[in-house]
């Protein structure tokens, strides 16, 4: 329990922040799934729009440092891989 004004401010704030960076991962993981199941369904002009979607999504997680700057760029690469091999093979 904090026993100074300034712990219990920066507590009440890691509270809020914590609750924020949840909704935002959160977020990100459902648009990545739709995107996932887009892509293996072989809609090509679905998945282009949603891989569009993840790369903001994940972009503005990475900029809030909900996520690293380079897991986000992973999961990027790693979704527009899939997609292309997904329209190549179609």
């Amino acid at each position: 329990m904090a026993n100074h004004p300034s712990a219990e401010r920066r507590n009440r704030q890691r509270i809020t922040r914590a609750k924020r960076n949840r909704a935002v991962k959160s977020e990100t993981r459902s648009i990545l799934k739709k995107a996932r199941a887009q892509v293996v369904a072989g809609q090509k002009d679905a998945a282009a729009a949603a891989i569009k979607t993840v790369a903001s999504a994940v972009d503005r997680a990475a900029s809030k440092g909900v996520i690293h700057k380079k897991a986000a760029a992973r999961t990027k690469a790693r979704i527009a891989r899939r997609a292309h091999k997904a329209a190549s093979q179609a």
